[in-house]
């Protein structure tokens, strides 16, 4: 089974301007992430998606793989999908661009997905991770997912779900961490569909693969991704960059 990781790497960014090229302990924020998931050493090749010279050039110049997005892309996954489409996988994840501390253990575990998936039942794996404070469950920035009994997604949103009518004890509130593997037909298929109803209405992606009939495989994990949002996400990583 070939394993590829694709880091999208668009240049524009609303909050934190070029925040990939930002300096983050002498290196930029997208070197970082491309290093640490070289580091993993779980995949046949990792490459870098991008629509920017800057980083196209920041990328091969430290000896590392880049492709020029010739495309304007709505999605990481269409970004992704075109930088794959000819280029021979099986399992293709999408590694965040802004997450410099990508971690291996996560990452291993959404390959062992596929790994043991002999039946191809699942098209998709991620990643979701406990919520416990109140405020982090109501919050629309986190976006709540809910699975059967196996573990696959049944529902995405950034309303709080399971709604909790009667004020049960012990209800389980999980966060989908948006790190994907994909088998690489599943993938390609997205780009054929046009953006579905609900992936219009909550603005997640992930709810174009359920509309239409995609499995979704949810993997519990208590990783935190360190992303890099505002210039306060990156002075968080600078400073935990130099305490590590």
């Amino acid at each position: 089974m070939k394993v590829i990781a694709v880091i999208p790497a668009r240049y524009a960014s609303t909050r934190l301007p070029a925040k990939l090229m930002q300096d983050l302990g002498g290196k930029t924020v997208i070197l970082r992430t491309y290093e640490a998931c070289v580091s993993t050493q779980l995949f046949d090749e990792v490459l870098v998606a991008t629509d920017s010279e800057l980083i196209f050039n920041e990328i091969v110049s430290n000896g590392g793989k880049a492709v020029m997005s010739i495309k304007n892309h709505e999605s990481g996954s269409d970004r992704i999908a075109e930088a794959v489409a000819n280029i021979s996988a099986d399992v293709v994840i999408n590694v965040q661009g802004d997450e410099p501390f990508t971690q291996k253990e996560p990452l291993k575990a959404l390959i062992e997905v596929f790994k043991k998936d002999v039946l191809n039942k699942v098209d998709l794996a991620s990643l979701m991770c406990p919520l416990t404070e109140q405020a982090e469950i109501n919050s629309p920035n986190n976006v709540k997912v809910v699975t059967d009994v196996n573990g696959m997604a049944l529902y995405f949103s950034r309303s709080v779900i399971p709604h909790n009518r009667d004020g049960a004890q012990g209800v389980n509130y999980m966060k989908h961490i948006g790190v994907y593997a994909f088998r690489k037909e599943a993938l390609m298929q997205f780009t054929q569909w046009p953006v579905s109803v609900l992936e219009s209405i909550e603005k997640l992606e992930q709810l174009r693969y359920l509309e239409n009939g995609k499995r979704i495989k949810m993997v519990k994990t208590h990783f935190q991704p360190v992303g890099i949002d505002t210039f306060e996400d990156l002075e968080r990583a600078r400073n935990l960059l130099l305490n590590n």
